[in-house]
Parts: structure tokens; sequence; C-alpha cells
């Protein structure tokens, strides 16, 4: 069955990577209750390259239930990428980003809206009140990397406030009128100043499934924030240059005194501290500045973030991603 065409009030972006085992679970919970709201609205999922049977699953669902809408990358592109996808495809006023997993609970949403409404807002942020579900380890640095984030952004960012928030579409147009790519969401959105808000909530368990986002993409990420939003780490490594020199200057006076006062004895250990010092140093240094380097690098190549290989409400005659790829113009992929 076709999606209607009609613009909607409300969109709810969902990236998806291989969340074949929580799937049963998300229509059961998210199908009645975006039903009972009372307003228009899609359900736009960005299938991140699954390699199990998340696209069969969708593409399944696609046949019953209207407002989904099937979004597939050609290849496993990232969080913040499906996201971006999900932000060019959503068609709605006021955009909402949630992720499979049921986490955040999708009965929020209503309070999402009603707050960006009563209060004219165009950013509502869900703020997660309670983390006991996720580890010590976990909570202590989200808190390091959102305290980390507001020094280096200059904004205030929403504690424990992660990719489940509520934008209006002047957010979503502005967002994507951005030229750079790989933006992370949780520091673009704050950065652009809109009207905001909160809604709290108590963070749940993992419905179904393990997470893919695993210690490795968590670094990523955080990585990326810092390269992204500040130039700190290039002035780090400046100043890590000049306290290199300062210290050398000091080993350089500490042996001529030693070498005037007929002190020097043979040895290795000053001549393995320094270089060991120096070195470490330098090697940092450039390595932050390779970073850098690797950014606008990539950035000149000018290259997609991410490619669509399949839309649901573009091409709804087909119900199986493989079906639109092989009747698909290769020069349009």
């Amino acid at each position: 069955m076709p999606m209607p065409t009609a613009v909607p009030v409300l969109s709810v972006v969902v990236p998806m990577y291989d969340e074949e085992e929580v799937l049963p679970i998300f229509f059961e919970r998210m199908h009645p209750l975006l039903d009972g709201l009372g307003i228009s609205y899609e359900v736009v999922v960005v299938d991140d390259g699954s390699r199990d049977g998340t696209a069969a699953l969708l593409s399944e669902a696609v046949r019953t239930w209207p407002q989904l809408r099937l979004v597939r990358l050609l290849r496993n592109s990232g969080h913040q990428a499906a996201l971006s996808a999900g932000f060019r495809r959503a068609r709605g006023e006021y955009l909402v980003t949630i992720d499979a997993d049921l986490q955040d609970p999708p009965e929020v949403i209503a309070e999402l809206l009603a707050a960006a409404r009563d209060q004219d807002v165009d950013v509502v942020y869900g703020v997660r009140s309670d983390r006991s579900s996720d580890t010590w380890a976990k909570r202590t640095t989200a808190r390091m990397y959102y305290r980390l984030m507001c020094r280096l952004v200059g904004r205030e960012i929403p504690f424990d406030a992660g990719d489940f928030r509520l934008v209006s579409r002047r957010v979503v147009d502005a967002v994507n009128g951005l030229p750079e790519d790989g933006r992370v969401f949780r520091l673009v959105i704050p950065w652009l100043g809109f009207p905001s808000a909160e809604v709290r909530y108590v963070r749940a368990e993992r419905a179904a499934g393990v997470t893919k986002y695993n210690l490795r993409k968590m670094l990523g990420l955080a990585f990326d924030s810092v390269t992204a939003f500040s130039a700190a780490p290039l002035r780090l490594a400046t100043w890590l240059g000049l306290f290199g020199g300062l210290l050398s200057i000091a080993f350089v006076i500490g042996a001529l005194v030693i070498k005037l006062t007929g002190q020097s004895i043979p040895g290795w250990t000053s001549t393995v501290l320094a270089v060991a010092v120096i070195g470490a140093i330098q090697l940092l240094c450039l390595g932050l500045l390779g970073e850098y380097v690797a950014r606008l690098f990539l950035s000149s190549q000018k290259r997609p973030q991410f490619l669509v290989g399949y839309d649901s409400l573009e091409d709804p005659g087909h119900h199986t991603y493989a079906e639109a790829l092989e009747s698909s113009d290769p020069e349009q992929r």
C-alpha cells in the first residue's frame, strides 16, 4: 500500500543497523502509539546497510503500515550519516529522531510535541533523568563528554541528552543547509541557537538484541565532535611544542652547568629522558595536525556522506530493496 503523499505533521526518523531482533517489539509499540496521536505522520526508517533480516522485515511492514517509509543506504555509513539521510528525506512540520532499541521510550514523543507547541520552541530535547540502565563507565564518560563539548562549542549543551529530540521544520532546513559533512547532531543543533525546551524521562533497558554502538564508535564520535567543532587540539599542540622547547632549554642549561662544574659522568638516563619527552610531544603534535589535514583532505574530495539505494516513498511499486536496486539507473544511485 503506497504512503499518502500529503505533507505530514510529524516525521519520526529511526536509524537502524542490524535490528532484526527488536523490530517486532518496535512495531508493536510504535504503530498504535503514533496512530493515537491524532495527527498525520510518517516513520522514516533509515536502514544503514544492515546485514541481517532488518531490510526484509521492514519491506514486509511497509505493506501493512502505510505511514512507514523505508530508506535504505547502499552501505553502512554510520549513525550520524543515517540521521543526516533521515533529515534530508523527512517531510514533516516536526521531526523526531529516536533509536530503534526503545531505550528512549516512544511514549515520550507526545510530550515532545506538546512542549514544542505549548512553549513555541523549535527544539525539544529528550533528557535522561535516570540512566541507571547504563553502566557506571558509560554514565561517567558521557558526563565527561558533555562537559568537554560545552567548553569547546561555547554553548550550553543539555547533559544526558542524546539523539532523542524533536525539531521544527525551520531547524531541519537550517541543518540541511549546512555545507559541512560528518556533522554531529547533538552539537550542531544546540550550536544553531534556536529556542529550546527539555522533557525529562527515564532511560530504559534495551528492548532486544545487543548494542551496535561499541567503544570504538563512541570514541570515534567523541573525536569527531572535538575536531569538527574546535581548533583547540591544534592550540594544544602549539602549547605542547612550547613546553617541549622550554624543556629542551632546561636540559641544555643543565647539561652545560654539569659540564662546567666538572661533574659530568658517562650515562644515558638524561639522554633517554630528553629524547623520550621531546619525541612524544612531537609525535602527538604531528598526530593532531594529521587529523585535521585528513578532515581537509576528505572534505576536498566532496564525496557524499551516504548514498540512498531505495526509498519506498519514491518507488512504492517495489516492496524490497533488491527489486528496486535491480531496476534502478546506476547513475541515480
